[in-house]
């Protein structure tokens, strides 16, 4: 009884070792795989403006976007989208904040006009880089995601002229405004330079 005793362990604590070095086996090939990923992105993030945020708001979704330039771009395109919907859902409510000047309101209603641009060109061309196909149709589509995206930049940057002047108090509204406007305008940036990054590759593999 003892000999199959110890025959069972073993047999047991083989079946251990084995289920062991399974699981690690499994767990070593996603992490590799992401580890590509995250250098994938690295790499294509030092074609931004900003490549230390473009890193820091895409290695999340590493896993997402494996080292697919089309997924890359999809991802930061998302990305400034979320932060545009916050940014104006936040610019909207400052024009019930106590003691804003008239001044303070006017740039405030012109921006909240901006930031709701923004938010339509961008979910446009996150729509429009989920259909794209190839050839023709890609260069097409690409255009208008590049003109879209380009042109979401520029209403961002359009609210926060709207707080220059002379007749702009440096308050709290606009430095709260600019803080979150100013980020959407970053990862904006970074987005189009990825967009633009793809394109070239699409046209010189």
């Amino acid at each position: 009884m003892a000999k199959v005793g110890f025959s069972l362990i073993g047999v047991l604590l083989y079946a251990s070792l084995i289920q062991l070095l399974l699981s690690k086996a499994q767990s070593s090939s996603p992490s590799n795989s992401n580890s590509k990923s995250l250098d994938f992105i690295k790499a294509s993030c030092k074609a931004t403006t900003y490549p230390a945020l473009c890193v820091h708001s895409l290695s999340a979704f590493a896993t997402k976007i494996r080292q697919s330039q089309r997924q890359l771009s999809q991802t930061a395109l998302a990305v400034s989208l979320s932060k545009a919907k916050s940014a104006s859902d936040f610019v909207s409510k400052m024009t019930r904040v106590k003691g804003i000047t008239p001044r303070e309101r006017a740039a405030v209603k012109d921006c909240i006009e901006n930031m709701a641009d923004t938010v339509d060109r961008l979910s446009q061309s996150v729509r429009e880089l989920g259909h794209m196909g190839s050839g023709q149709d890609f260069v097409w589509h690409m255009s208008n995601v590049q003109t879209w995206v380009s042109a979401a930049l520029t209403d961002e940057n359009t609210c926060l002229d709207g707080f220059g002047g002379r007749g702009m108090n440096n308050g709290n509204v606009k430095a709260a405004i600019r803080r979150r406007v100013v980020s959407v305008a970053q990862v904006t940036s970074n987005a189009l330079a990825l967009v633009n990054r793809f394109a070239s590759k699409h046209h010189h593999p």
